[in-house]
């Protein structure tokens, strides 16, 4: 096992991402001098690298937001010109700040219900298992497409209660696989802007049917995040495309009978957000007061069932 695996594994034990349109090719070989990993992605999932950079920029910082030291090490190991993804120290909070505000609800979660069902879609090479540190009643499923789940196999270390799950989450065939009788919390971080509103909306149901309770946690764009993807750098030169815009809860519980919202949070207004430099929260500020961009990027939290 290389090191950073066995340091990955160590540190998790002593402490107790996707269904995006794409055009991928993933070359997963080793240097058999430096081991590194050799990767070309494109379309939708070179965006799992944008976000795992900014990750990892951020843990070098004197006062990091999330503090991710796994994506850092996990970038040293992957062969790949970073400077593709458009991420910089200076841009990275707007990945950080998202994580660390899923990484709070998901420990809230945890917390309450310490026998469940964890699916973590469109998980790309987020390390979230490894940063929560869920106890052993906890069975972690981590779901995106065959070839980035077989980066993270490459990447990532073993462990028990935790699943690698190749599929495109859209698919209903793989949810058949999971294990039913828990509560079930599934997190959907930076993907469902990438879904169509029809395989969004019949993936959340899907989730709701096969579960006796849980939550659902996602984060979304309204219809101005969609329009104004043009100018976000990491999403256009990807070539992705956006599609789904989620303008209020309404558009959810309307379309997945049975959800009751618990939290409807702008990306400004997160605790996490009070802890990127000043100059970016002026400029929330002036923003926050049109709400259409107030909530062009906001944060969903949904019961279903008996939680």
């Amino acid at each position: 096992m290389p090191k950073v695996r066995a340091r990955l594994l160590a540190e998790h034990r002593a402490g107790c991402r996707s269904a995006r349109p794409r055009a991928v090719r993933i070359l997963a070989s080793r240097d058999v001098t430096t081991e590194r990993v050799r990767v070309d992605l494109s379309g939708a999932p070179q965006t799992t690298l944008a976000t795992l950079y900014a990750k990892a920029l951020d843990a070098d910082f004197p006062e990091p937001i999330l503090g991710d030291r796994y994506a850092k090490e996990i970038v040293e190991r992957i062969d790949y010109d970073w400077a593709k993804t458009t991420i910089t120290a200076r841009n990275s909070p707007s990945v950080t700040t998202r994580s660390a505000h899923f990484d709070t609800w998901v420990r809230q979660f945890l917390a309450v219900h310490p026998q469940t069902v964890v699916l973590h879609l469109g998980c790309g090479l987020d390390s979230r298992f490894f940063r929560v540190q869920p106890g052993p009643g906890v069975e972690w499923y981590d779901v995106d497409y065959p070839d980035v789940a077989a980066l993270r196999e490459e990447l990532f270390p073993t462990h028990d209660h935790y699943h690698v799950v190749a599929a495109s989450v859209t698919h209903p065939g793989w949810l058949a696989g999971i294990p039913a009788g828990r509560p079930a919390l599934m997190i959907g971080e930076g993907l469902t802007m990438y879904l169509t509103e029809q395989d969004g909306t019949a993936l959340l149901r899907r989730v709701i049917e096969r579960f006796p309770s849980g939550e659902l946690q996602f984060d979304a764009f309204n219809w101005l995040g969609i329009k104004a993807q043009w100018i976000n750098a990491v999403v256009r030169r990807s070539g992705s495309t956006l599609h789904w815009a989620i303008n209020r809860p309404d558009d959810i519980i309307e379309a997945v009978p049975g959800v009751r919202l618990l939290a409807w949070v702008s990306a400004f207004d997160s605790d996490t957000f009070k802890r990127v430099p000043g100059m970016y929260r002026v400029m929330a500020k002036v923003m926050s007061l049109a709400p259409t961009l107030r909530y062009m990027s906001q944060y969903h939290r949904y019961a279903f069932g008996t939680v």
